[in-house]
């Protein structure tokens, strides 16, 4: 079954690498191929394994997009280059986007015949080396099921701990990267660096910047696009988001000469922009008139600021294929941004609703949260005034999701609204909204079941291993804890080196 399937992906791929070597490694996605495809982290990663390390190749894996026929034609979890059991490799890497795809995590471990707790498993398996984005907040409910944990940026790490383990035996190795900064080796307790306090998180050269997808595929959200780094981290200070100015050292941007040479040696047709705060760059406009204008491409960007749209901007957009303009609000109200120091304002909103009507745009779409510290009800009643407003200039669809506290930002000790709490709010703004634009809203237990994890520490990786024994994924886990209790919380103490933010809070709670 799954041969067809790998067959017709690389048939379909654009760059895929088939490398023999002495050492091998399978990077491992716990989502599906489409999913994981569109990661730009992961294929970074396998990029630099198979183009920089003589001695180790690189195979992809991924969650089954059918789990229920996979199982059933008990085949063992395979990589896609060559078709050869995840469990064969001398090394799996999986890298964890955010909480729910630790369920994936778990399945993936059992689909390559692994016990998913790295206590469990025997000294001859192969170490499991987790990464990825979970690692700059709170990768602690993951940690038991990895041998090694590689907090923050990858490129230089795992270079570096892969070859620990080409030339150690397993426990030796994990002696040895467990004395490294921004590692996390969850078994080895004698160091002071482990157990629940986590290290830092890893900052690469810029000079290994920019990330650029190596494999293009039409299987993705992103259909053929050419992934590529804009810049990487933020300037600005959301006391939310964990890729704020203090971490890694803010934004740090890739020049306009770097970023074009790149995608002139791809033969890309589609560009797609990838960053934390790729509106920021101060040459936006300037790269987007170099790839529309001049090179007749189209393009996307993965954060739109509703504050740093200009006519010129939303016209490049327009021309290059956009159909919806997208920007994040991320507050119900102008109080509540402030508070997170988020600083959009209305007048931004609707100046971006105007610019994409005025350049033939379909949609404007706005992301927010709810529940956020400090909200009541007149905050959801402003936003839906101000949506009722926006969509006289244009249609309007709002997109709506709890607000889930994340380790290593101000707001890392706030508190899950609750569940009664956010659903009340998502009917009052329905109902407030008459009809007036258009609402979708994620789901509340889902978001319910990602704050008890990313509340959590190691204790939570036994009781994601316990639940799914009545199924699989986070439905099952929200069933388990409702009926017998969620994870120890793990409090965080954050000193916040701008904290504006949160003294505005503090005053906005007790007001």
């Amino acid at each position: 079954m799954f041969a067809d399937t790998r067959k017709h992906w690389l048939r379909d791929e654009t760059g895929t690498r088939i490398k023999q070597s002495s050492r091998r490694l399978a990077l491992v996605y716990p989502s599906p191929y489409h999913v994981g495809m569109s990661s730009l982290g992961f294929q970074s990663l396998y990029r630099i394994v198979n183009d920089t390390m003589p001695d180790w190749s690189c195979e992809r894996a991924f969650f089954p997009d059918d789990l229920d026929a996979f199982t059933r034609a008990r085949e063992p979890l395979q990589t896609v280059e060559q078709g050869r059991p995840v469990s064969d490799f001398d090394a799996i890497g999986v890298s964890v986007a955010y909480e729910l795809e630790i369920f994936g995590l778990v399945k993936v471990l059992e689909l390559a015949g692994m016990r998913p707790l790295a206590k469990d498993r025997r000294p001859a398996d192969p170490p499991v080396i987790l990464g990825g984005p979970l690692t700059f907040s709170n990768p602690l409910p993951a940690a038991p099921f990895a041998d090694v944990v590689l907090l923050g940026e990858c490129e230089e790490l795992l270079p570096r701990v892969l070859a620990v383990f080409g030339s150690h035996k397993k426990r030796d190795a994990l002696e040895v990267v467990a004395t490294w900064p921004h590692v996390l080796v969850p078994q080895i307790q004698s160091q002071q660096i482990h157990g629940e306090t986590l290290p830092a998180v890893a900052a690469c050269e810029n000079a290994l910047l920019p990330a650029v997808s190596a494999i293009r595929t039409p299987h993705t959200e992103l259909s053929d696009m050419l992934l590529v780094e804009a810049e990487r981290g933020c300037h600005r200070n959301c006391t939310f988001c964990v890729m704020r100015r203090s971490t890694n050292g803010g934004m740090r941007l890739v020049t306009l000469e770097r970023l074009l040479a790149l995608v002139d040696a791809s033969g890309a047709k589609k560009v797609g922009l990838v960053g934390a705060a790729v509106s920021d760059h101060p040459k936006i406009v300037e790269i987007l008139r170099a790839l529309v204008d001049d090179r007749g491409l189209r393009v996307g960007i993965s954060s739109l600021r509703a504050d740093r749209l200009t006519d010129d901007f939303v016209r490049l957009l327009g021309k290059g294929g956009y159909k919806t303009l997208t920007v994040a609000s991320d507050a119900a109200s102008e109080r509540l941004r402030l508070v997170l120091e988020k600083k959009i304002k209305e007048k931004h909103l609707v100046r971006a609703a105007e610019l994409a009507k005025t350049h033939g745009l379909k949609t404007l779409k706005t992301y927010m949260m709810l529940g956020v510290p400090g909200e009541d009800a007149s905050d959801i009643d402003e936003l839906a005034r101000f949506t009722r407003e926006l969509s006289q200039i244009m249609p309007v669809a709002l997109g709506v999701a709890p607000f889930v506290p994340k380790y290593n930002t101000p707001l890392a000790d706030a508190d899950f609204a609750g569940e009664d709490e956010v659903d009340a709010r998502v009917r009052q703004l329905r109902a407030s909204l008459k009809g007036r634009g258009e609402l979708r809203a994620t789901s509340v237990k889902e978001a319910f079941v990602e704050a008890a994890l990313a509340m959590s520490g190691y204790a939570a990786a036994e009781i994601v291993l316990a639940s799914q024994s009545d199924g699989f994924g986070w439905k099952s886990f929200y069933r388990h804890i409702k009926r017998h209790g969620a994870p120890p919380r793990r409090r965080q103490h954050f000193v916040d080196p701008f904290p504006v933010g949160r003294r505005l809070l503090a005053k906005s709670i007790a007001a």
